[in-house]
């Protein structure tokens, strides 16, 4: 299918814009960025609400929770409840009439709602693909609630969900998993069946939920039910739809939804591969990818238990911050959104004076402000960047040279200085870096560079993909390359899988779930390493 033509305002931007044009160019690309038509229907259909009592509101619906549900961003007193309507979630407008409609939800202590704490309504409306966002308050601290929605005259699987522990309360233990990078096309989601299976008080994606190139046949998946507008790459509202509807189709994927509250950030190709900022990978017009952008971001909220704010243009902050008692402290970061661009090509090269540019950067002023702010006077034992690509280097050679990626903070080392060098100035307790990303398990030390004596000033935990890379290799060429190049890499392993955690005040212990094979589905996992970090010494321990 041709990419589809966007209707953007007569506006044309340099790459040298300033920051205050570049500003006053966004706002106006907001301001037509959703037009009701965009936005799924017509003016008339938006602006209309059926008059009458909620109940009222929406025809009866056959299986509308095709999607399941969801929570996330989970606080001491409260969560986000989620979930869309969306019969058939393969057709534009998932199966929905272009009418708002009446959701009910319900939260209770017990999973046969003997002990109800909370109902009401939210209203489902085309604007937002018939999504609900609800923000459950007046919960009580790191306790257990589970919840379910009626709509249409049907009623939702049951979903489980967990409030945080206030800041400074004493904690012992927190279990969680984290997640990344799962093309539909490389495999089977066979991970989220295993991770299940784990006592979770919660669940972090680090990016790539959704890949938006053109799906092709691999002989991997069967593709025989797959329209022409799923398969085509997304760039407007109900291509992305689309997009999400099959990979939230997965029942694998639903379950894990289900058994725990999310954390959700992006990375690159919830929009475009490798975008940075306003440049996409392609280099189309700036104000053309802007505008793509902005429909991406949208159905990203739509799709997503978070309490991020709805964009309404191309602008979306997603960085936020969850802390668990006195035991960890999660700054979830944006890596996109306001960096550089990168450099050489974004081909692996070796480090130079660009790289090193302070001008540079991967987080933006203001989120590196905040992440540095986060550090300060941190009342939590373990401080945790939960983010999209490594900071460590890790080096490859090639023509006699050593290279490494411009993707990722290798990159960008002046912005890579200032969080090491601010976290050691501020005394960050146990600072620990856990992304995803590059579909391989990577284990290294936090080092402010790699080509001297740096000490480590934390640790990083790259964990692999769930699908992304197909079924990968234990020890391929890439691994044994960080293993002769960086005495700070300590385990790899380019399996699909998961990486489970179990955090008390006196350690950090990492279990690698991998899968032998994840191109077939119903594949078991087994434990391929654990790494245990010892509080206070930023130090990997591997056991294979």
């Amino acid at each position: 299918m041709d990419k589809p033509r966007i209707d953007i305002p007569s506006i044309t931007i340099s790459r040298g814009t300033s920051r205050r044009s570049f500003l006053t160019w966004t706002a106006a690309v907001s301001a037509v960025a959703f037009t009701p038509a965009m936005l799924g229907g017509t003016a008339s259909a938006q602006s209309s609400l059926p008059s009458g009592s909620l109940g009222s509101l929406g025809p009866k619906l056959d299986a509308p929770f095709a999607l399941g549900v969801a929570s996330g961003d989970p606080l001491p007193d409260s969560v986000i409840l989620w979930t869309r309507l969306a019969p058939r979630p393969l057709e534009i407008g998932g199966g929905m009439p272009l009418v708002p409609v009446a959701v009910e939800w319900e939260i209770a202590e017990d999973e046969a709602f003997a002990k109800v704490v909370g109902n009401g309504t939210e209203i489902a409306t085309p604007v937002d693909a018939h999504s609900v966002h609800v923000d459950v308050k007046g919960l009580q601290p790191w306790r257990e609630y589970f919840y379910r929605f009626r709509a249409g005259g049907a009623e939702s699987p049951v979903g489980r969900t967990k409030t945080s522990a206030p800041v400074g309360a004493s904690l012992d233990k927190l279990s969680f998993s984290w997640a990344s990078c799962q093309a539909w096309t490389d495999g089977y989601f066979n991970a989220y069946e295993d991770m299940i299976q784990r006592d979770n008080d919660v669940i972090f994606f680090l990016g790539d939920y959704i890949y938006e190139a053109e799906i092709k046949d691999n002989g991997i998946r069967d593709m025989s039910h797959l329209t022409p507008e799923v398969r085509a790459e997304p760039y407007t509202f109900d291509q992305y739809r689309l997009r999400y509807g099959l990979y939230k189709s997965e029942a694998p994927l639903q379950a894990a939804h289900a058994a725990a509250p999310w954390v959700v950030t992006f990375d690159d190709h919830e929009v475009d591969n490798n975008w940075a900022g306003q440049i996409s990978q392609d280099n189309d017009d700036p104000a053309e990818f802007l505008l793509r952008r902005a429909q991406a971001f949208k159905v990203w909220w739509e799709h997503t238990p978070t309490r991020v704010t709805a964009p309404t243009g191309p602008d979306m902050t997603v960085f936020r911050r969850f802390d668990y008692g006195d035991l960890a402290r999660f700054s979830v970061l944006d890596t996109r959104q306001y960096r550089s661009d990168q450099l050489h090509g974004d081909k692996d090269s070796p480090q130079d004076e660009q790289t090193a540019d302070p001008s540079r950067t991967i987080t933006g002023d203001e989120q590196e402000k905040w992440i540095l702010d986060g550090l300060t006077d941190s009342p939590t034992a373990w401080n945790v960047l939960a983010h999209q690509t490594v900071i460590s280097d890790l080096p490859r050679e090639k023509d006699g040279q050593r290279n490494v990626s411009m993707d990722g903070w290798s990159g960008y080392e002046a912005s890579r200085h200032r969080i090491l060098d601010g976290a050691k100035e501020r005394g960050a307790k146990n600072l620990v870096s856990m992304v995803g990303d590059i579909h391989r398990n990577a284990f290294s030390e936090l080092r402010r560079d790699y080509q001297d004596d740096s000490p480590a000033v934390g640790v990083e935990f790259a964990g692999t993909s769930i699908a992304s890379g197909k079924d990968g290799e234990d020890n391929d060429a890439a691994n044994q390359g960080y293993k002769k190049l960086s005495p700070a890499f300590k385990f790899g392993n380019a399996q699909r899988g998961f990486v489970g955690v179990t955090v008390t005040k006196d350690e950090w212990k990492a279990e690698v779930r991998v899968t032998d094979k994840n191109t077939v589905p119903g594949q078991k996992l087994h434990t391929r390493a654990t790494a245990a970090v010892p509080s206070g010494r930023p130090e990997l321990h591997i056991s294979e």
